[in-house]
């Protein structure tokens, strides 16, 4: 049995939606045999813990987002027998299974909820049940109980006839909130990370668990705060360090999804002497391309924005002892390589989508923190550029779809705006050979694909000199074999006004320093870091998206040419 990566700062971590990783029998669906099947791949690739998206029983309306069981596998990706049969496989490769935990809401057809509504006290205490506003009495709804909008569009409550309550429901109305006030509830969900964790589990990613400790007041949102008013709640550190401590998972790798954070919360959630998660997920760089701060209104990307969410967070982490994970894409968000340029010469070698991967990858790889692979990321898996609103499935693309229209966006210009900001980008099938459904299943897939994964494809990539999939597979190998990657402090520096859309930093540790230097211009610019205390002349390259990057050392700038990235290491 190998063992697999325990120092964090070393590890990589690999994105799977299980859904749409590989269909092992023909139904169109991803499956945990299928996963099972591609282990070798993903050891090859060089990863250390493998994080799944629930498997758990669910009416998929939020994609399995909303479990109605925590502790059993959902018929449509296999057995009990076949998850313990992951697991044992993925450790003998030195492979640590995560499992994404649930455990803000639960779906309304979870047992709990069903019990709720059939009117048992102890149940309606595991859920936030609350009154109408003017409500005349029994069977007069009111008004809902604040002006709270879901992350999903429209209200945050729902009207419960039988109960004659509105119940609260951050995200879609089929996920009711979960009361963590109700100590049975924390004892409930401590029941189910220790199940998993018994099962052989190597780690667990906590889903918006900065909503789970709900205001003291329930008050209106009179300031646009949104999500703000209800995140990161009065007793939310309490919650985390009895979870960790009870369910025995201090010290594992751990990561929180953290909705409408900030940094003096997110470390206190990362720093170890607070015993509560390893890293975080914070999405500020990822809100960069929002107009007006409003996802479904697109703008190019604000690089000097980006620059600043990344320094703010790199250094304020390190200095409170906290710890980032690094990360473009998941299952909630568009293809990056799509979001920042990479659209011409697609699978094709030297154009923007290769220089765009690489450039990204480097970016974030050598930064400080735990690094997160989403599947297909490392083949440069695309926005999926669907032509009808009708090929999407993912239930927040279509309420906002139906959204835009009401405020009078034609039907082109809705389906383009959803094209650009869909989840379901994320969530198209594995893109494994150029075959028919890109070897993800011999039968009709759930969703569809990209039009171009006959070019963007696995087989295409893997091993081959000068890949997208070379690139990555060379930076997890570096991370592992340089201690300033891994351990090393970090410092953003100034590209020089010539460089205006370069995202540059430095590393330093035991006499050894990195300067990284990242253009997000597609347009040759010059970069100099006056401020750096790099030593040019001594400075090699370790690793680039350019065969021969256009360094001057006695004139201490480098020439960038479209989407360059490159790494230069100095040693003692």
């Amino acid at each position: 049995m190998a063992a697999f990566e325990t120092d964090f700062r070393k590890a990589v971590v690999y994105q799977v939606y299980v859904k749409s990783f590989c269909d092992s029998d023909g139904d169109g669906l991803g499956d945990l045999p299928g996963i099972t099947s591609k282990l070798d791949y993903l050891k090859h690739l060089g990863i250390d813990y493998l994080w799944l998206t629930p498997f758990y029983p669910s009416p998929q309306r939020d994609n399995g987002y909303d479990v109605s069981d925590y502790c059993a596998v959902d018929p449509a990706y296999g057995t009990m027998a076949d998850f313990e049969e992951l697991v044992a496989q993925a450790r003998d490769r030195g492979i640590g299974i995560m499992l994404d935990m649930v455990l803000c809401h639960t779906s309304a057809k979870h047992e709990w909820f069903r019990r709720a509504l059939m009117g048992e006290k102890r149940f309606q205490d595991y859920y936030i049940l609350r009154d109408g506003r003017g409500s005349s009495g029994p069977g007069d709804p009111g008004e809902p109980p604040t002006n709270w909008q879901c992350a999903f569009g429209g209200s945050a409550w729902e009207w419960v006839p039988r109960l004659g309550k509105w119940y609260l429901h951050l995200h879609d109305r089929s996920q009711p909130d979960l009361n963590w006030e109700n100590p049975e509830v924390r004892d409930a969900l401590v029941d189910v990370v220790r199940f998993w964790k018994d099962k052989g589990v190597s780690g667990f990613r906590f889903d918006v668990v900065n909503l789970i400790s709900k205001p003291a007041v329930f008050e209106d949102d009179t300031t646009g705060q949104g999500r703000r008013l209800f995140a990161d709640g009065p007793h939310v550190h309490e919650f985390l360090k009895e979870l960790v401590d009870r369910a025995g998972i201090d010290g594992m790798m751990t990561v929180g999804e953290m909705a409408a954070t900030n940094l003096k919360n997110c470390v206190r959630y990362t720093n170890p002497a607070e015993h509560e998660l390893g890293q975080v997920f914070t999405f500020h760089h990822l809100k960069v391309d929002y107009k007006d701060g409003q996802k479904w209104a697109l703008q190019d990307p604000d690089i000097a924005k980006l620059r600043e969410v990344f320094r703010l967070w790199q250094e304020g982490m390190q200095a409170g002892g906290g710890c980032n994970a690094l990360f473009w894409c998941n299952h909630d968000q568009p293809r990056a390589i799509t979001r920042f340029g990479g659209r011409e010469g697609v699978g094709q070698t030297g154009g923007s989508w290769e220089k765009v991967g690489k450039m990204l990858a480097l970016c974030t790889h050598l930064m400080q923190g735990v690094p997160y692979i989403f599947q297909g990321e490392e083949i440069g898996t695309t926005n999926a550029g669907f032509t009808s609103i009708d090929q999407f499935r993912d239930v927040e693309t279509l309420n906002n779809y139906n959204i835009l229209l009401g405020q009078g966006k034609t039907p082109a210009e809705a389906l383009h705006i959803v094209n650009e900001r869909s989840r379901d980008n994320g969530r198209t099938p594995m893109q494994w050979t150029g075959e028919k459904n890109a070897g993800f299943s011999t039968g009709t897939p759930w969703i569809g694909l990209p039009g171009n994964y006959d070019r963007v494809n696995v087989e295409a990539e893997m091993d081959k000199p000068g890949s997208l999939w070379s690139f990555y597979r060379e930076l997890i190998r570096l991370r592992k074999e340089h201690a300033v990657i891994s351990q090393g402090s970090v410092r953003f520096v100034d590209a020089g006004s010539a460089a205006p859309k370069v995202i540059a930093y430095e590393r330093a540790y035991e006499g050894v320093r990195l300067l990284v230097l990242c253009s997000f211009d597609g347009a040759p610019c010059r970069a100099t870091c006056e401020d750096t205390v790099f030593r040019w002349e001594r400075g090699q390259v370790l690793i680039g998206n350019y065969d021969t990057p256009q360094v001057n050392a006695a004139g201490e700038s480098v020439d960038l040419r479209p989407y360059e990235a490159v790494a230069l290491i100095e040693r003692a």
